[in-house]
């Protein structure tokens, strides 16, 4: 079964770092684009960032300059450096990626499980 599985979460304080992780289980035969998401308590989930196959890149206005996604295809993994944390960043972040499952079919799309993120003042 193909699945998402994320790792990194946990709780820090104000101005520190964590980094997220995010890989592949089961076989695939092609990854599109990938992302990371988060959702606080009664708010919709938003995107955080997504990176492209060819690693372009795109943020919410809210960690422009603080967060950093990047990919490394041949391991089949995605990764959130989250740097100077503040309290809202709080929420659980969710990693997100295209994945084609058959050898000549179309892509689709997988959400992970969720990992806890949060930060303290």
């Amino acid at each position: 079964q193909v699945q998402l599985v994320e790792s990194g979460g946990g709780l820090v304080q104000a101005g520190e770092s964590l980094k997220l992780s995010c890989g592949v289980s089961g076989r695939i035969f092609g990854i599109g684009g990938m992302g990371w998401y988060r959702q606080s308590p009664g708010k919709q989930r938003e995107l955080v960032a997504d990176i492209t196959v060819d690693g372009s890149t795109n943020y919410a206005d809210s960690v422009k300059g603080r967060f950093t996604i990047s990919r490394d295809n041949a391991k089949n993994m995605v990764y959130l450096q989250m740097n100077i944390l503040k309290p809202e960043d709080t929420a659980v972040y969710y990693c997100n990626a295209d994945l084609r499952k058959y050898e000549f079919g179309r892509t689709s799309n997988f959400w992970g499980q969720g990992t806890q993120v949060t930060v303290s003042s």
